[in-house]
């Protein structure tokens, strides 16, 4: 879980101004910004601890006015970042083990869908979605902000959930149709397919053409060995992206923290996701700091 500091105002840190005054104001002044110092002895008001702790209590005030949050990652209604859409081949040969050394009965799907989860969850500002395809494809997942619900979902697909055939450019056309009902300015497909193009109504070269004309980058990542390298190559050099290789489960995770440096993932939003205020503990502070002052004022005059 990655937590993150904030403030909803940081506008009001410009009141911390007012520590100068505190120092360097006449009396009259000081007894605006702090109007019951009758409360205090003269002897501890004018001390340089006293003033220490007026201006550590204003800026306790100053920090709960500003109102710090906490949060897990940022999300918005108008989103600045990018729509990122997984087009994700399931067709049989997915089911083929071997991929991974360190569990070589694990398949290749399997393999793609835990790395890619691993991915997805540091996207902090994008909407992310996923395509599936086989024989035919179909829009599986629609574009969220919610890394944790989509990691949860993909867990839920498996090889032949879309027919043992590769249909590549009805892929890419699935993943389109997600695309179209996001409103972020960059759009980008990431297509992963071990296999050839042999079904499928819609054809690659149609479905290039289209995300050419919205603008949208397909990244092709080619699995195992047996994947056709000068279409997936093709089709990332005509969207103006890059066609990667992995032959194993290690490339392939080496290959995503490339892509991530190629398509970063910025924090640019101002709503957050999983808010939590924190304005109380300042404000808390500054009670008991202030009750302190009143506490050791009564002690002096007692004595």
């Amino acid at each position: 879980m990655f937590t993150h500091l904030s403030f909803e105002y940081p506008y009001a840190f410009v009141l911390l101004l007012l520590i100068v005054c505190i120092y360097k104001c006449p009396l009259s002044v000081k007894e605006i910004i702090f109007p019951h110092t009758h409360l205090f002895t003269q002897k501890v008001q004018f001390i340089q601890y006293e003033k220490l702790l007026y201006s550590l209590i204003l800026s306790l005030l100053v920090t709960s006015l500003a109102s710090p949050i906490s949060y897990d990652s940022k999300a918005a209604s108008k989103r600045k970042g990018r729509d990122l859409v997984f087009t994700l081949d399931a067709s049989g040969s997915m089911a083929e083990s071997g991929f991974n050394p360190e569990k070589p009965s694990q398949k290749k799907f399997d393999v793609v869908s835990n790395l890619l989860k691993q991915f997805i969850r540091k996207r902090y500002d994008d909407n992310v979605g996923v395509a599936i395809f086989g024989s035919y494809a179909y829009s599986a997942l629609p574009l969220s902000y919610d890394m944790k619900s989509i990691a949860f979902l993909l867990d839920f697909f498996d090889v032949g959930i879309a027919g043992e055939s590769t249909a590549i450019g009805e892929g890419i056309a699935r993943a389109l149709e997600i695309l179209k009902k996001g409103e972020a300015k960059s759009k980008v497909i990431v297509l992963l397919s071990d296999g050839k193009q042999n079904s499928g109504a819609v054809s690659v070269k149609q479905a290039v053409e289209d995300a050419k004309k919205e603008g949208v980058k397909i990244y092709t990542l080619g699995i195992g060995k047996e994947y056709d390298k000068n279409l997936l190559q093709k089709i990332a050099h005509d969207t103006d992206a890059k066609m990667f290789e992995a032959k194993d489960a290690a490339m392939l995770e080496s290959i995503y923290n490339e892509l991530n440096r190629l398509e970063p993932s910025k924090i640019r939003s101002k709503h957050y996701l999983n808010k939590k205020m924190l304005f109380i503990y300042p404000l808390a502070f500054a009670v008991l700091l202030i009750s302190y002052l009143l506490y050791s004022s009564k002690e002096e005059q007692a004595l």
